[in-house]
Formats: structure tokens, sequence, C-alpha cells
């Protein structure tokens, strides 16, 4: 049975589907040679013909979905159970919930993810299959808290008690049924950013060979986990200097039960702090006053054991690096930040372009209508993001890849690059996100549209796990010990519309940079190691970014190489082309200045990036059909169950439905 081409204001569900993708996508040849899948397992399938746009368009959404879902041949074990779990009724927006509400549901919906694993422990060892979880998520209402509490969870807490603790004895069962919900407790009032300073004590008491956990001032407060009695009883594990005969070890952390279901247990104080509508958690103020915990309660391993005799026995004598090592676990945690914000971008833009297909404005000739997708200023602004969210998304798959692969000699390498990675993601997410919701208009600051949400959960992640600024500056500076990126040989004519003569460039530019911070660390002040970074962190910075945006690229130009399917070669190849223009534009006088490119590549350039934008916009939808998200979401949004005849662009004379917000 050959696939079925459907038409505008046709909405088939289910395998029909043209957004729908088989367990085990084929790899196609050349396009002539291309056969349509047939989604009931027929043996025989009609060739897509030239001339067949709406079936050819269908099998390169399929041929992108294995591209950017199908790493190591993985999406079914990786990704569909996460969109199998938000395509439920039960992750629909729900009108009227307040904050508080909102919180709860995040746990709620916690419990329903639990309920999907048969070993709760091998997701948080699993870093695809934690970081998909990420993924889908991110963009469910509120998805938001269910990420966070998520995250927490599985990699902070159920992570650390497995990377960390050594113990055979302990039993996690309370933990992976949810018995009891874990947290994790780090950061400070007074010690954020530099959290190697923190301040909570954990005092050992030689008589009964166990801990005192202790708050020593209203500073020292942990900021701000999620540790009120919203979804049950709570545990943490807890980061605290320990002090043995008034010595300071370093920082170690702790298991330790925080609540029950009647509130905070003796010794410990819980002061909420204000909901975020949009990020709904149950964040906390969090502080100790002696609590005594058992010997077993310090998690151990190479960075520190405690011996029968009340030594400490430690593979690393450096406390930063055993306060580094026991929050290890912050690393993964970067990769899970920055794969919410990519599932957030891939969801705001599918939502933005389907309701910029549906979205009626005045055309040039009276009477007549058109989408407003029809607008270069509207898709040009989209498909820049779309090229953007591929490259954010292929580079997020490669650097998991290198985690899950990474050995000791290599590890600093690999957490440098996640690192930069998680800071460049979620930053671009953020503009992305908020250029979806802006072209949605008033339709997309409704909360039950979801657009309206996606910038400020992705503000959380630009904080999460490490402040972007503070992430990047260490990472900058580390990496001017290590020499920029080199060229790739053979790159083909010096021409804007050959990508990996556009990728030398980027690497120019990363190059330039590294040799102006080197130049600016050589003749800043002397006997001044601040002002000599000073003068050099903007270079740095600058570098640093250069070399994630080579990276991406060269993800993207790697994923050309997986596919046979020319069309999808074609397309993704105009689609990497973008990309590079779009982040070239801003340093073409540094290119122009140190001799890479003619002042006629500068004039060509508005040019060649119109060219490729009219190229590309009658493939916007099928680029976001390949983000590949349950029609049932989609569906369920408000603005895409409305008729065309709703959508104008008078948007201020639309008169929303109370249940949508």
């Amino acid at each position: 049975m050959a696939l079925l081409a459907f038409h505008s204001g046709e909405r088939p569900t289910g395998p029909h589907r043209a957004d729908h993708v088989p367990d085990q996508a084929p790899t196609p040849g050349p396009a002539a040679d291309v056969t349509a899948p047939d989604p009931n397992g027929d043996a025989a399938a009609d060739p897509i013909r030239p001339g067949d746009p709406a079936r050819a368009d269908a099998a390169t959404a399929r041929e992108l979905t294995r591209l950017l879902f199908d790493q190591d041949g993985e999406q079914e074990r990786v990704h569909a159970p996460w969109r199998r779990l938000i395509a439920r009724d039960t992750f629909r927006h729900q009108p009227g919930l307040t904050p508080e509400q909102r919180a709860a549901q995040s746990y709620a919906w916690l419990r329903l993810v639990n309920d999907t694993l048969d070993d709760p422990e091998a997701l948080a060892t699993d870093p695809a299959l934690l970081t998909a979880l990420h993924e889908w998520a991110a963009i469910v209402d509120g998805g938001g808290g269910l990420t966070t509490v998520a995250s927490i969870h599985y990699n902070l807490f159920l992570g650390s008690l497995l990377d960390h603790d050594d113990s055979p004895l302990r039993d996690h069962a309370e933990f992976t049924t949810l018995r009891h919900i874990g947290t994790f407790l780090c950061t400070e009032v007074d010690h954020g950013n530099d959290a190697p300073a923190l301040e909570t004590t954990a005092t050992l008491d030689p008589e009964t060979g166990g801990f005192v956990l202790h708050t020593p001032h209203p500073g020292a407060a942990k900021f701000m986990p999620n540790t009120s009695t919203l979804g049950g009883p709570k545990s943490a594990v807890v980061a605290a200097r320990l002090l043995i005969d008034g010595r300071d070890q370093g920082v170690f952390l702790f298991l330790t039960p925080l609540t029950d279901h009647d509130g905070p247990l003796p010794h410990i104080t819980v002061t909420p702090l204000p909901l975020r509508p949009n990020a709904p958690v149950d964040h906390c103020l969090t502080s100790f006053d002696h609590l005594p915990l058992p010997r077993q309660a310090l998690l151990q391993g190479e960075h520190g054991r405690l011996n029968a005799d009340n030594t400490l026995t430690s593979a690393l004598g450096n406390r930063r690096k055993r306060f580094l090592t026991s929050i290890a676990r912050v690393t993964a945690g970067k990769l899970c930040m920055s794969a919410a914000a990519i599932g957030a971008s891939r969801a705001a833009l599918a939502i933005a372009v389907q309701y910029g297909n549906r979205r009626q404005v005045s055309g040039a000739r009276p009477g007549r209508r058109i989408p407003v997708n029809s607008h270069r200023t509207h898709h040009s602004r989209l498909l820049q993001a779309v090229a953007t969210t591929y490259a954010m998304t292929l580079l997020h798959r490669s650097l998991t890849t290198e985690w899950s692969r990474h050995t000791a000699d290599d590890r600093d390498h690999v957490e440098r690059l996640i690192a930069l990675t998680k800071a460049w993601i979620t930053w671009q997410a953020r503009t992305i996100t908020l250029e979806a919701r802006e072209r949605c208009g008033a339709q997309g600051l409704l909360p039950a549209n979801h657009l309206a949400g996606f910038p400020e959960y992705v503000e959380g992640t630009i904080t999460a796990e490490g402040d972007n600024l503070l992430i990047t500056t260490k990472a900058a500076a580390e990496l001017l010990l290590h020499p920029p990126a080199t060229l790739l040989p053979d790159a083909g004519p010096p021409h804007l519309t050959n990508p990996r003569y556009l990728r030398n460039l980027l690497a120019r530019t990363e190059q330039a940079f590294h040799a102006q911070a080197h130049s600016a660390l050589r003749h800043g002040p002397a006997h001044d190691p601040q002002g000599r970074w000073n003068t050099a962190s903007t270079p740095a910075l600058q570098r640093a970014q250069a070399h994630t945006t080579v990276r991406a690229a060269d993800a993207l130009l790697a994923t050309l190489a997986r596919t046979g399917h020319q069309p999808t070669h074609q397309l993704l190849t105009e689609l990497t082309t973008l990309y590079l223009l779009t982040h070239l534009t801003p340093h073409t006088g540094t290119l122009l200045a140190d001799n890479h490119i003619a002042p006629h590549h500068v004039h060509q350039l508005p040019s060649t990036v119109d060219a490729l934008t009219h190229s590309l916009q009658p493939h916007l939808t099928t680029l976001t059909e390949a983000f590949d998200l349950p029609p049932q979401y989609l569906e369920a949004l408000p603005l895409i169950q409305s008729g065309d005849s709703q959508h104008s662009d008078g948007d201020e004379g639309a008169q929303p439905r109370p249940a949508l917000v």
C-alpha cells in the first residue's frame, strides 16, 4: 500500500500520519530508488517519483527524524518510551491550577515516569536514556517542574548514591520505588557560584562514630532545593564539610532523611520559597541544627574512605578535587539541562511553524488571505532558529556519546566540552523559544499553548548545574592551554554555498580569538593576575563560543555523511549552510581584516542568505515535522485546534476562551 499524502485540513492519526516513524527506519538510496515505507508492513510500496512533493517531503521528514533521533540505532530504546509517555492525556494542560497544585502535579508525573522503568538505577547510569527523558519531559505543560524533579531524583540524588557509595549494604529500594523522593543539597545562600567554599559542616562524633550535620549561620542555609512535603517524604544527599578532630577534610556527600508525611524531621528547618508559575517546583531554604547522622550516611569512594580508627584515606590530597568528585554528577546534569533546552526549542518551533501555516493574514491583492509563514520577514527567523536547533541536537548527540565512552584520560577534555555546550545550547534556546513565542503573537502568550512557559523554563537551565557565564569563563581559561580547531582538508571552492569552506572560516574566527587572548595575556599588567585575565577574558570567551559553534558545524557535516537519501542530503546541506552563515555573519569584519574573505564575499552574504531562505522555505514544515512530536501533544494545543478563520493579523481583537488560561 502506498504512503498516503495528506493535504491542508486533513489531520490523520496513527500510523498513516505523514510524521509517523516506523520502528526501524530504512536507509534510502538515491532519490529515484527511494521507496516509501508502508506503515502497515506491506511488502510492496509505490516509489516516490519526481513531481510528487507531498510524498517526497514525507520520506524526507522520516529520514531527518532518523538522523536526529536514531543515534547508534537506539531510537526505540532511548526516545520512544518518553515520546509515548508524554502522548498520554494526563500530560495535557489543566487550566485553573494554583502554583502549589502544579508543583504537586510535577511529582504525580514523576511517579508515572518511574512506573515506566524496569530499573530506575539503570536510568541513572545511562546518559543517552537520561538525557532523552529531559528532552521529552521538558515540553509538556508545566514540564519544567517534571524535568526539574526528575533530574534531581535520578541524576543528582540516585546517581550520586550509585557513583560514590561503595557500601554493598545500602538498600536503594525506597528511592527506586519513590517511597522517598530524592533531592540534592549543595549550594547555599552565601555560596552559589563559589560552592567549594560552602559552610555546612558534618562533624565526626568519635563517641558514636556518626556525624553531626549543622548549619552554622543563615548564610549557610541550603538554597534552593525541593525539600517540602509536596510529593511525599524526601531524602537528600547533602554536601557538607567533613570535620575530623577539628580538621577540614573537604566536602563530602551525606545521605540524609529530610521529611516524612507530616513535615520536616527533628533538627531540620524547611522554609518554602515563592513558586515560579512556569517552573512549578517546591524550592526551599533548608538548614540543620546539630542533626545526628549514622556513620553509614557518608558516601565514600576513592575521594575518601573513613577507617575504623576514624582516620580518612583519600586518593585525592587536594580538597578542591574531593569537592569536584563529590559533586561529579553535575557534569551529567549539564548534559541533562542542555537536552531539556533542546527539547523546548524543538517543540516551540514545531508549534510556531504549524500555527504560521494556519494563521491567515491579508495578502498583496484585495480579498486574498495567505499564511503568515509566506512572509520572508516571518519565516526567515524561524528557519535560522530551525538550523541552529538541528545543530544543537546533533552536537548534543555526539557529546552524549563521548561522555558515555569517556575514560579517565579524556575526562577533563569531555567535561570542558560539556560545560561549553551547555552554556551555548541554553543561551541559544532562550533566543529560539522567545522568537517562536513572538511569532505566534497573542496566542503565544496563553499558557495552554505552552510557548510562554518555554523561555522561563530555559532561564532555569541557564543557571542550573553551573551558571553559564561562570562555567564558560572557567572552560575558556582552560581552553587557552589547547590549540584551536584545525581546518578541514580539501574544503573545496571558496563559495558561500560550500559548507566545508564556511566551516573553515568559522574555525578561522576561533583561531583569531585564540591569538587575541594570548596576546592580551602576554601584554597585560605585570604582577596582576586578575588584571591580565580581565584583559584576555573577552577574546577568550569569544574563542570558547566559536569553538562550540565549530563543533556543532562538525556534527552537522558528520550527519550529512549518514544519509544516502538525496533529497534529505540536499535539504540538510542547505540547512547546514544557513547555520554557518548565520553564525559567521558577526565575524565578517575579522575575517575580512585577516584576508580570509574578500570584499565581494561580504557583499554577497545577504543575498546568499536570502537565496537559501527562499529555497528552504517550502520545506519549513518538513524540517519541524521531523522533530516527531506526538500528534496527541500538538492537537491538544488550542492554537493548533482553532480553524484558520480564527487566526488573523488582528491578534489584539482576538477573544481567548477562559479555559485557555
